[in-house]
């Protein structure tokens, strides 16, 4: 894993423990209306150009996609725009599925 990416139990445990936590989803909202993590913020990654001050720069940002390939080009997007905290989950939202919440559908 790169220094920049997280796994889903780490999330799941920052869900848990704090309240200032931005999750950011960057799939398309076609991926999105089949499954999404609650209390994701959704940005798709071909509008963050545009859209990228809608992510706070004061609490910890965690960006997801599918397997986290875009996510991970969404984080370099944000660190170039100065954020400096935050991370990729690593694997996406598959994974989230695989570790964290089964209940969601995979595709």
């Amino acid at each position: 894993m790169a220094n920049h990416d997280i796994t889903p139990n780490q999330l799941k445990h920052m869900q848990d423990d704090s309240d200032k936590l931005f999750v950011l989803d960057v799939r398309e909202p076609h991926e999105i209306d089949i499954c999404a993590i609650e209390g994701t913020h959704k940005i798709p990654l071909g509008d963050m150009p545009t859209r990228f001050s809608e992510v706070p720069t004061d609490m910890p940002v965690v960006v997801h996609c599918k397997l986290g390939g875009r996510s991970a080009q969404a984080v370099a997007f944000l660190q170039a725009q100065g954020y400096n905290n935050v991370k990729n989950l690593a694997g996406g939202i598959i994974r989230w599925i695989d570790d964290v919440d089964d209940s969601l559908t995979r595709y």
